[in-house]
């Protein structure tokens, strides 16, 4: 078995945002532009997505698996826009689920979060 490699390590919250391990990439807790409206929120967490997967060589198309949070389920359609356009038609496989985020600014901060699954080629 090949070496696990954590990095982008946040002591303060016991996270690794960046699991390597074999040939996939385990990313979590990709969150951006919180307090704004939720496609600028979608479009920051697949950006912070993005960065991390530069950081293992690897971009949006190697990503098989996302699990997308909403602070409002019905919000999908709109993650489902993002996703057409930043996608390219290579769309992972997802899950979709509400949950209350425990997170600074209540119910107008945090409104979507993703976490992902990359195969490392």
């Amino acid at each position: 078995m090949k070496e696990i490699i954590r990095s982008d390590i946040n002591e303060e919250m016991s996270l690794s945002g960046i699991v390597e391990a074999g040939d996939f990439v385990f990313i979590s807790f990709c969150v951006g532009n919180v307090g704004q409206p939720i496609e600028s929120q979608i479009n920051g967490a697949f950006d912070h997505l993005s960065e991390r997967l530069k950081t293992v060589g690897l971009t949006l198309e190697s990503v098989v698996k996302i699990d997308a949070m909403f602070r409002d389920i019905w919000n999908i359609p709109v993650m489902e826009k993002v996703i057409k356009e930043r996608f390219n038609g290579k769309y992972p496989a997802r899950k979709s689920i509400q949950t209350e985020f425990a997170h600074n600014g209540g119910h107008t901060g945090l409104l979507f979060q993703v976490d992902a699954v990359a195969f490392k080629k």
